[in-house]
């Protein structure tokens, strides 16, 4: 097998053990603690273990992974140790308190991986500009097909039937145990492949150049720093999507084919990120940031306005391509473009530290009181339908108000936040 192959098979693997069980989650435990009070904060708790480990991954990554071990042998033993956890949270059914820290202690051995795939392929290629783009595919590529074994259906189209004898896994523990399984073949695998040995023994580490907080001083300009809490502040509403949707549109309109519909986000993804740069050349940063933070806020007045119109639904599905793309692959250019050479890899970290980490963290710990607030249940159609507008109609204001701050407030006029073109034309350092 060759080296790129089984890269490939890496990132296929690595994507397809998250998305197994992570978007039909939701419904699961509102099976298993459906006589539990507060449930909405009960989903947004086990939600936020990831965004929690976002936090502290880059600590894992920064100082184990660059000093003492080869990253390929730790992939392997956290997908191992991780594959344990996700098995031992099959398991529980009586306890939230506890499900959570189990999940919290899988999360603390993943998170950390998504970093180590994306260095071990920076190791192993010739050209990460050509080859990572088509070997990172195969990670969504890999939640693709995770969402259609899980649903057992063609996005929703027609039955495939690869799990005989088994009905709405997505409400079971299946889900939980099909990652397990896949992540100890995975980790057992990843001790096969390439050699990524540590490559900053000799240098210095501080918690601070871990984290990407020597990219601060990017702050000091002003509008690197309304894009930096914009992105913080957009990332609020973001956390609605991933924990909330699945349960949504399964009780709404597509029951146990609902993970293969949502994997219909992740071909509008691959679509749209085509398209990125043709886009990028004529809108500029602005605008595409824009319209990749007003696509999130229709995406949630479709589904609070319209929760009961199948169409409506899928459409606000497959505009994760635009929410996504437009937004956080624009964000990423930017601040490369942005960051002096010897702070990009921290400039990234921070982005994703105030994102993925602090942002998407804020979410789940909003969601969930809010849905109890209103006393949503999740665990009906007529409670949803019920309570969809108030519910989804709040991250879309949120989203509109981060919307209209940022048009109001961002006005970088340097060539780091004009198109393609321009920034061609002027390759001055930032």
């Amino acid at each position: 097998m060759s080296k790129a192959v089984r890269l490939d098979v890496m990132m296929f693997l690595q994507f397809f053990v998250w998305g197994a069980f992570f978007v039909p989650m939701t419904s699961y435990l509102q099976q298993i603690f459906a006589g539990e009070e507060n449930l909405n904060t009960i989903i947004g708790d086990v939600y936020s273990t990831q965004t929690w480990a976002a936090i502290f991954a880059p600590i894992i990554v920064g100082f184990v992974a660059d000093r003492l071990f080869n990253k390929e042998i730790i992939n392997g033993v956290l997908q191992i140790a991780g594959a344990a956890m996700l098995w031992w949270c099959s398991t529980i059914v009586d306890s939230p308190t506890r499900f959570y820290w189990v999940m919290m202690a899988f999360f603390l051995c993943y998170m950390p991986t998504l970093a180590l795939v994306n260095a071990i392929t920076f190791q192993n290629v010739d050209s990460i500009e050509n080859d990572f783009p088509k070997i990172r595919l195969w990670g969504t590529i890999g939640w693709i097909v995770s969402g259609l074994v899980v649903s057992q259906s063609m996005f929703g189209l027609f039955p495939i039937p690869v799990l005989p004898g088994v009905e709405d896994a997505g409400s079971s523990n299946l889900p939980l145990r099909l990652s397990a399984v896949v992540g100890l073949i995975y980790g057992i695998y990843c001790f096969t492949l390439p050699k990524s040995p540590p490559q900053g023994r000799d240098n210095p580490v501080s918690i601070g150049k871990v984290l990407g907080l020597d990219a601060v001083r990017l702050f000091r300009n002003p509008s690197y720093l309304v894009f930096a809490v914009c992105s913080f502040l957009i990332c609020i509403p973001l956390a609605f999507y991933y924990a909330r949707t699945y349960d949504f549109v399964e009780k709404m309109a597509f029951g146990s084919d609902s993970a293969g519909v949502m994997a219909l986000g992740q071909v509008s993804e691959i679509f749209f990120m085509a398209l990125v740069p043709f886009f990028l050349a004529r809108l500029g940063v602005k605008w595409m940031l824009l319209v990749g933070m007003l696509a999130w806020a229709l995406r949630y007045a479709l589904f609070g306005l319209m929760p009961s119109t199948s169409a409506m639904l899928v459409i606000g599905i497959v505009l994760h391509g635009i929410c996504y793309d437009f937004f956080f692959v624009t964000g990423q250019l930017y601040t490369d473009r942005i960051a002096p050479k010897e702070i990009r890899t921290s400039a990234q970290a921070l982005l994703g530290l105030l994102t993925y980490g602090a942002g998407m963290l804020v979410g789940n710990l909003i969601h969930g009181p809010w849905g109890d607030y209103i006393n949503l249940d999740p665990t009906t159609s007529e409670g949803w339908a019920a309570g969809a507008a108030e519910f989804w109609l709040m991250p879309a204001g949120l989203a509109i108000g981060v919307s209209v701050l940022f048009f109001a407030t961002f006005w970088d006029k340097s060539s780091a936040a004009k198109g393609n073109n321009a920034v061609a034309a002027d390759s001055t350092p930032a």
